[in-house]
């Protein structure tokens, strides 16, 4: 089994120091999450915590809301890109990054420079997008916003197959160009909780991102059911699937491992605190051992 750090709102020195300090303790990798930026008032609810009186629908990631003036906001291609220079064999993806914020093709070619300087360690976890006055700030419509991160994947697929390609879509229109030289292969992950979005994940991902933390009695039904609709999607390959778990509990992962889940992915606090950067450091080679990890070798 491989288990993973959940990252979002770090220091960018601190995200490098627990990336570099993760693969040393035996974790897998890392995943980042994004918000390009935090609107200072936002009616938008998360998927995952549905507005109800007075609330406006605002999740909370580590005991405050996930989009706040007090969250430190990265852009993950380029933390991502400094922790592939810290680490040797340390995978790296994000979790999750909005594509449709951006032109496919801009994406396409930070993709390719990210996969090769990483030695093809880079992972894109993508979703459509939940916080409508983000989109508003860019000046991007929220409205589409699905359909456009359909047509994004296949944008990004034909650039990533190496050589001129064109394309022509409802969203997106492209004439002959190139990207890149040669073929990558980075792995596109779906993210997201609802029926439409493990529908679209089964027929279009390489693998698959929970949305939020789970209980363990909730993911074994979210599993079967999206291995269900992979069946029914008639997919070639198998969907990697990666879980957010509730505590960095080797009981609990000892449950995941023997319902057969591959990939785990434990909270940065739960694992990476402390009073300064030794402690954190420490505290992270401690959670490794107890899950039993195997420290990476020199």
């Amino acid at each position: 089994m491989r288990i993973g750090i959940s990252s979002y709102d770090l220091p960018v020195t601190d995200f490098l120091a627990m990336s570099a300090a993760g693969e040393a303790a035996g974790f897998d990798g890392v995943w980042l999450g994004e918000h390009v930026v935090a609107p200072i008032a936002y009616d938008s609810s998360h998927p995952t915590q549905p507005a109800s009186a007075g609330s406006k629908g605002r999740a909370e990631h580590a005991g405050k809301p996930i989009v706040d003036v007090s969250v430190e906001l990265l852009d993950p291609l380029l933390a991502l890109t400094a922790a592939a220079m810290r680490t040797r064999k340390f995978r790296l993806a994000t979790g999750i990054y909005l594509v449709g914020l951006r032109h496919p093709l801009l994406t396409a070619r930070a993709g390719v420079t990210l996969h090769d300087l990483s030695g093809g360690r880079f992972r894109l976890g993508i979703g459509a997008g939940w916080l409508k006055e983000e989109f508003a700030a860019l000046d991007v419509q929220f409205t589409g916003r699905t359909s456009r991160l359909e047509e994004a994947i296949e944008v990004l697929r034909a650039a990533w197959s190496g050589g001129p390609f064109a394309y022509a879509g409802r969203h997106y229109t492209i004439a002959e160009l190139q990207v890149a030289t040669h073929a990558v292969d980075v792995p596109i992950i779906m993210g997201g909780n609802s029926e439409p979005a493990l529908r679209r994940a089964a027929r279009l991902g390489d693998g698959w991102f929970t949305s939020g933390v789970l209980s363990f009695d909730e993911a074994v039904r979210l599993r079967d059911q999206l291995d269900a609709l992979c069946t029914k999607a008639g997919r070639a390959r198998p969907l990697q699937t990666t879980w957010r778990i509730q505590a960095a509990d080797p009981a609990l992962v000892e449950k995941y491992r023997a319902e057969g889940f591959e990939e785990l992915l434990v909270m940065q606090y739960s694992v990476w605190n402390g009073a300064d950067i030794d402690a954190r450091v420490q505290g992270l080679a401690r959670a490794g051992a107890e899950l039993g990890l195997r420290p990476a070798t020199t």
